[in-house]
C-alpha cells in the first residue's frame, strides 16, 4: 500500500512539475508543489478531510499540486465515515477553494467566470471521484454484509442440523438397545443354559459354545454402537469385557477363527510387509471381511473361503472368496441388500474402494483396496467456506442467484459481486464506471452550455461601437445618455472600470468593450461615469486580460 501510494505521489509530482512549467512556475514554487503532492498523497489514508480541504486550498496558489484532487477526493469519498460529515467536507472545501479563487482573480474582475470555472472544475476533479468512491465502498461492504450473515446462517444451520442428528440417534440407540439388547440376551442365556445340558454331545456343545460366543460378541458391539449413536464418539469397553481381538486388521484372525470353529473351511493368508493403517482404514478392513465372510455364510453355506491380506506399496488389499455353495441353506435367508453398498460408502469415505462380483466357477469375491493413511472424505472439504457433517457431506448456502437459505451449493461471491453491480459481470463494472465518466460529462455540458448561452445574451449589453461613442459628449444628460447605450449588465465587462484612468470620486460608471478590438492580450474598454444627472467622464483604455 506505502509502494502504491508512493508510486502514485511520483506520477503527480511529475505532472505537477509539468503544469509549473508551462505556467512559468519558478523553482520554489516548483518544489513546494512536489512536496505537497507527496505529502498529501501519503496522508490522505488516515487524515481524508484534512487532506481533501487542505488540497483544495494549495491547489489555488500552487498549479502543480491541482492534480491531487482526484486521488483526495476519491479517499475522502471511501473513508469519511457517515453521510453528513462527508458533506460538511465535501462542502468546505469546495467553498474555501471557491473563496480563494475569488480572492486570488479579484484583481482581474470577473469574478462571476471565476466562481462558475472554479466549481465545474471541483465538480469534475473532486466530487465526481469522491461519489464514485463512495460508491465502490459501500458496495463492498454490503457484500462483507452478505458474506457475515452467510456465515452466521452456516454456523446456526450446523447447530440446528446437530441437534436434529443427535436427538435422531438417541432415538435410534434407544430402540436399538430396548429391542436388539432384549433378543440378544435371550439367545445368551438360553444357549448358556444348553451348553452345560448334560444330554448334549460334546460336539453340540461346542456349537452352543459357538452361538454362546456369538451372542456375547454382538451384545459388546452392539453396546458400542449404542454408545456411539449416543454421545456421538467411540465409547472403550470395560477391561471385562474387552474382546480379545480388536475391531481392525488384527481382529480379521479371530473372525475367522469363530468361522472355523462353527464348522466353516477358512484359510486366512498374508503377503508382503505388514504396515500399519490410520484407525478409519483399519476399521474399514474389518467390516469388509466380516460382511465378506457373514454374505458367505448365508449364500453359500458349505463352501471353502479364502481371506487374503496383501500389503501392496501403497494400499492394503483384502480378498475374500468363496466357492460355490455346497448344498441348500438351512433356511430363510435374512438379508437388507445394504452390505455391499455399505462397504462402498465407507471404503470411498477414506479414499479407498470395494470390488465385489461373481467368478468363475458359481463363487463370489469381495475385494477391498485401502491406503494406509488418508483423512476420511469431505474433512477438506469443511474448511473455510463451510462445515462437514458426520457423513462428510458439505453444509453451505444456496447462491443467492438460484435460491434463498442455506443447504445448496457453494455460494458464489463473485456473482453476488457482479449482482450488486449491473448483473452482468464485468461489463457491469465497466458500465458503471462509464455511467459515472458520462454523467460527469454530462453535468460539465450542461454548465458549459449555460455558461456560454449566458455568455452570448450578454454579448450585446458588453460591446459598444466607435462612433456611438464618439456621438457622446461630456455634460449631457445622464438618461439620455443612457437611453443611446446598452445596459452594459455582462460578465464580460466585470472588473474593467477599474483597470482604467482614476474615476472621478462619487460618480458611478459604465463599461463596455469595443467591438472592434483586434488585440488578443487586452480589452479596448469605453468608461462613462455619470455624476448628479450628468456625465462627468469618458474615457477609451486598454485593459490586460
Amino acid at each position: 500500500m506505502l509502494a502504491g501510494d508512493l508510486a502514485l505521489a511520483g506520477v503527480l509530482a511529475l505532472l505537477g512539475l509539468g503544469v509549473e512549467e508551462l505556467d512559468k512556475g519558478s523553482a520554489a514554487r516548483m518544489l513546494a508543489s512536489a512536496v505537497t503532492v507527496v505529502v498529501l498523497t501519503l496522508l490522505r489514508r488516515r487524515l481524508p478531510v484534512f487532506t481533501l480541504v487542505a488540497g483544495s486550498a494549495v491547489g489555488v496558489y500552487l498549479p502543480g499540486a491541482f492534480l491531487v484532487a482526484i486521488p483526495l477526493g476519491w479517499s475522502a469519498g471511501r473513508r469519511i465515515v457517515g453521510v453528513g460529515r462527508a458533506l460538511g467536507a465535501f462542502t468546505a472545501a469546495f467553498a474555501l477553494a471557491i473563496a480563494l479563487n475569488v480572492v486570488k482573480e479579484w484583481s482581474q474582475g470577473r469574478a462571476v467566470l471565476v466562481i462558475v470555472f472554479s466549481a465545474l472544475m471541483f465538480l469534475a476533479m473532486v466530487v465526481m471521484p469522491g461519489l464514485a468512491s463512495r460508491y465502490w465502498s459501500q458496495r463492498h461492504t454490503l457484500l462483507r454484509a452478505l458474506q457475515e450473515r452467510n456465515a452466521q446462517l452456516l454456523r446456526e444451520r450446523a447447530m440446528v442440523a446437530g441437534q436434529a442428528r443427535l436427538r435422531e440417534r438417541q432415538r435410534i440407540a434407544q430402540d436399538m438397545h430396548d429391542s436388539l439388547g432384549h433378543q440378544l440376551a435371550l439367545i445368551s442365556v438360553h444357549t448358556g443354559a444348553l451348553e452345560v445340558d448334560p444330554v448334549l454331545t460334546d460336539r453340540q456343545r461346542e456349537a452352543v459354545g459357538v452361538l454362546r460366543q456369538a451372542s456375547v460378541a454382538a451384545m459388546h458391539e452392539l453396546r458400542e454402537v449404542v454408545g456411539i449413536l449416543r454421545d456421538g464418539v467411540e465409547a472403550p469397553l470395560p477391561v471385562e469385557e474387552a474382546q480379545p481381538a480388536a475391531r481392525g486388521v488384527a481382529g480379521i484372525a479371530g473372525i475367522v477363527e469363530s468361522a472355523r470353529s462353527a464348522g466353516t473351511d477358512v484359510r486366512l493368508t498374508t503377503a508382503g510387509q505388514p504396515r500399519p493403517l490410520v484407525a478409519a482404514c483399519d476399521h474399514a478392513a474389518y467390516r469388509i471381511a466380516q460382511e465378506a465372510l457373514t454374505n458367505a455364510y448365508k449364500h453359500a453355506p458349505g463352501a471353502p473361503i479364502t481371506v487374503e491380506l496383501r500389503y501392496e506399496d501403497d494400499s492394503l488389499v483384502v480378498e475374500i472368496a468363496n466357492g460355490a455353495a455346497a448344498g441348500p441353506g438351512a433356511g430363510e435367508v435374512v438379508s437388507g441388500g445394504q452390505g455391499l453398498t455399505g462397504l462402498r460408502e465407507r471404503a470411498r469415505l477414506v479414499g479407498g474402494m470395494v470390488y465385489a462380483g461373481t467368478v468363475e466357477g458359481g463363487g463370489f469375491r469381495v475385494a477391498g483396496v485401502l491406503p494406509y493413511g488418508t483423512e476420511p472424505a469431505g474433512a477438506e472439504e469443511a474448511g473455510a467456506d463451510g462445515v462437514a457433517d458426520d457423513f462428510g457431506q458439505q453444509l453451505q448456502a444456496r447462491s443467492l442467484g438460484t435460491g434463498a437459505g442455506v443447504g445448496g451449493g457453494p455460494v458464489d461471491w463473485d456473482a453476488i459481486d457482479r449482482k450488486l453491480l449491473s448483473g452482468s459481470g464485468r461489463a457491469g463494472g465497466v458500465t458503471l464506471g462509464c455511467g459515472i465518466a458520462v454523467a460527469a460529462v454530462v453535468v460539465l455540458l450542461i454548465v458549459i452550455g449555460a455558461a456560454v448561452a449566458l455568455l452570448v445574451g450578454s454579448v450585446g449589453d458588453a460591446m459598444l461601437g466607435k462612433a456611438e461613442y464618439d456621438a457622446i459628449h461630456v455634460g449631457d444628460p445622464e438618461e439620455a445618455v443612457r437611453s443611446q447605450l446598452p445596459s452594459g449588465d455582462s460578465i464580460l465587462t466585470e472588473g474593467l472600470d477599474r483597470k482604467g484612468p482614476p474615476r472621478p470620486q462619487g460618480a458611478a460608471c459604465l463599461v463596455f468593450l469595443a467591438d472592434d478590438d483586434t488585440d488578443l492580450g487586452s480589452d479596448s474598454v469605453f468608461r462613462f461615469c455619470f455624476k448628479d444627472g450628468k456625465l462627468v467622464d469618458k474615457q477609451a483604455y486598454q485593459a490586460k486580460q
